[in-house]
């Protein structure tokens, strides 16, 4: 078949005679082929190579040729150009949202504050150097080490108590009972009666606060007394239980009502000091009785729970 096509290829012409530009080229085409490695028996007129289909020159598809390495890469196959823009405006509006919910936290904390105070259990938010005026932070900040030395001693005091109870004391048992409802009782109220409101007070400068600390801050005045003293029967481990522990050679119940003893010693004459203190700011400061039921009228008891 192939001889055949090269015998009718060979012999084709224009008007009966051969083409010599056509027989040059076929001749060029066969040296071609044959450096391809391409036997071939005929030789093709040009005019023939040039009438050959696009789907049959080897040389003309444009998929035989490697890519040009300098061309920009094709982009790969992506998704629709609205969809694309559907998920950006919603990855915007979540970025936003969420924007907006950190704004909202930021600016609650700037102004109420993030609870901290308990530690172990925050309920309200409490910070001298960020909230006492700088002038005012050492006398705040020494109430509160003395609110907290109350602590250690309303705890110290319950100890004593059933070590006395140990020791053989008629009263033990009512002293045991009621140094427990101390620890639990006094340590809270002592902190909201008397050391909350001087701590708003010195904060807001309003003169309802002061009262309020006059008022309990003396009744813890009278009640640390009562408790140095130390009755028998009374939940105190104070001077008298003490001294009947050393005199009955109980070495241990005597010791531990003597470190209570101290600790009231030391609180009470602390909070003594430091209240005439607060009392010669109130008067310097000019509140009165008047100016406190007035802002009692005017804010009610929620500005004690507020800050600012």
């Amino acid at each position: 078949m192939l001889c055949a096509m090269q015998h009718r290829l060979t012999h084709s012409n224009r008007g009966g005679r051969r083409h010599p530009r056509g027989l040059v080229c076929s001749l060029w085409c066969k040296h071609v082929l044959l450096l391809l490695g391409v036997r071939v028996n005929c030789i093709l007129p040009f005019d023939t190579i040039l009438n050959m289909s696009y789907a049959q020159n080897p040389f003309a598809s444009t998929h035989s040729l490697d890519t040009n390495p300098f061309d920009d890469p094709t982009p790969p196959q992506s998704q629709s150009t609205d969809t694309r823009l559907e998920e950006l405006q919603q990855r915007e509006l979540d970025l936003e949202r969420r924007e907006q919910e950190l704004n909202r936290k930021a600016e609650h904390i700037r102004q109420h504050g993030k609870n901290n105070w308990p530690p172990f259990f925050p309920l309200i938010f409490h910070s001298i150097p960020e909230e006492i005026p700088e002038a005012s932070q050492p006398l705040i900040t020494r109430l509160y080490q003395l609110w907290l030395v109350l602590l250690g001693t309303l705890v110290l005091n319950m100890i004593a108590c059933i070590f006395i109870l140990i020791a053989g004391s008629s009263d033990g048992g009512r002293d045991v009972g009621a140094s427990i409802g101390y620890l639990f009782v006094i340590s809270v109220t002592s902190f909201l009666l008397w050391y909350r409101p001087i701590y708003n007070g010195y904060m807001k400068e309003q003169a309802l606060y002061y009262y309020l600390y006059f008022f309990f801050g003396g009744f813890h005045l009278l009640f640390s007394i009562y408790m140095i003293i130390g009755v028998p029967s009374t939940g105190s481990a104070g001077l008298i239980q003490t001294i009947q522990m050393f005199v009955n050679h109980h070495w241990v119940a005597a010791i531990l009502g003597l470190v209570a003893t101290i600790g009231w010693i030391i609180q009470g004459v602390g909070n003594a000091f430091y209240y005439r203190q607060i009392y010669a700011h109130h008067t310097v400061a000019g509140h009165t009785m008047e100016k406190a039921k007035t802002e009692l009228a005017s804010h009610g008891a929620k500005a004690y729970f507020t800050r600012g």
